[in-house]
């Protein structure tokens, strides 16, 4: 028997993805830009009808979509793309210490080219906002000179929600586009970027249980001047901003997916949210001293933490242990795109946690296909792993 929770990570294709996805391959197979024949117009339009699907399920207009390989393109398009325009006189960039390497990595960039690049820390673990930024810290960070803002909407490793709401009213007194990675967030909690007011925002669909290698960029038609400088040159689809055939079958795939997610958010947050609270009840009573990392919840208060997320520090055991002691569980220590490093997560640290506490933890992420009897074995997995380790350790 293997349980999966690593759905932060990535997470299982939706039957009925796949479903929409097969006649891609084997029928509607034209290019969609080949419009001189009925086979391309036919894709042609089923791409179009998933474009509406996709505007819609954001709250967006369909020419405000720029589909992409997945978040990271998008990030990378959103940074270089407003940093490297050559009418761009602003050289600040604001962001904060615990937003993912996709993001951190081409912000070390700019600061090699000559950008001054303000990471900003974090509220510290402990607090029930643990991982939010501080709305006074980041208004005092603002001037005349920042080009670009770029928050993570929720974080990945210890699911913060950011207010992203005021921080877009921040930013927008000085005329600053805001950029939101909302990868752990699509399909997880309710998404309208009308009323999110970021600018720009990015995804990936196989977060949402769609297929991989596929997502996208929302530029948002705002009052806030800015214009991107397209990262990928060639045929001049998707009005420029992103040249290169239409993945006909991966947009297909991604608006099923966003249907799914539509249709059964309500109810997928509920089942996440009373596993997720089970899972943490039953580590709890089983093994003393474990620590909650990240936002902290009750009853009355969840709104700060995605519903699936739980990252937990066990005390007096390495994290990679108890991991490749219980090989038939996937969770994490992090980030998967940064599980080969030795280094502890850099979230983790932001958050105040030492480095034996962060080399302590594990990442659990809930998904649609997660059981209450998964839940359940899971506990008794790692606790009974637990306590082998730590008698070792004593």
């Amino acid at each position: 028997m293997a349980i999966y929770l690593d759905n932060q990570a990535s997470t299982q294709m939706a039957p009925e993805v796949i479903e929409a996805m097969i006649p891609m391959m084997d029928v509607h197979y034209a290019n969609p830009g080949s419009t001189t024949h009925r086979a391309g117009r036919l894709v042609g339009e089923l791409v179009e009808d998933a474009f509406q699907r996709i505007a819609g399920f954001f709250n967006a207009s369909v020419d405000e979509i720029v589909v992409t390989s997945g978040a990271t393109e998008s990030n990378n398009l959103a940074l270089f793309g407003i940093a490297m325009h050559p009418k761009q006189k602003r050289r600040s960039i604001v962001s904060l210490i615990t937003e993912h390497r996709a993001l951190l990595d081409p912000l070390a960039r700019l600061e090699k080219v000559g950008f001054e690049i303000i990471r900003l820390p974090v509220i510290q673990n402990g607090h029930p906002d643990a991982g939010m930024v501080e709305l006074d810290r980041l208004a005092n960070a603002l001037s005349e000179n920042t080009a670009l803002v770029s928050v993570m909407l929720a974080n990945n490793e210890i699911g913060t929600v950011q207010p992203i709401r005021e921080i877009a009213k921040l930013c927008h007194r000085f005329d600053i586009p805001l950029h939101t990675d909302a990868s752990q967030a699509v399909g997880r909690i309710p998404m309208d970027v009308q009323s999110l007011g970021a600018d720009l925002l990015s995804f990936s669909a196989h977060k949402f249980y769609g297929p991989k290698g596929i997502g996208g960029l929302i530029v948002r038609q705002t009052s806030t001047p800015f214009v991107l400088q397209p990262q990928i040159l060639g045929g001049g689809q998707q009005s420029n901003l992103r040249s290169g055939t239409l993945n006909s079958l991966g947009i297909v795939g991604m608006a099923k997916a966003l249907d799914l997610c539509h249709q059964g958010m309500d109810s997928e947050m509920a089942s996440q949210k009373q596993m997720r609270n089970s899972l943490w009840l039953l580590l709890n009573e089983r093994i003393p001293g474990l620590q909650l990392n990240g936002p902290i919840w009750d009853d009355r208060m969840d709104a700060n933490r995605l519903p699936n997320n739980l990252n937990v520090c066990f005390p007096k055991v390495d994290g990679q242990s108890l991991m490749l002691a219980l090989p038939d569980l996937a969770v994490s220590s992090g980030s998967a795109c940064t599980s080969a490093e030795p280094h502890p997560s850099h979230v983790l640290l932001g958050i105040g946690l030492t480095i034996d506490q962060a080399r302590s933890s594990l990442r659990f992420g809930l998904g649609r296909y997660t059981t209450l009897s998964e839940i359940q074995t899971a506990a008794e997995w790692l606790s009974g792993a637990h306590a082998k380790l730590a008698a070792f350790a004593a």
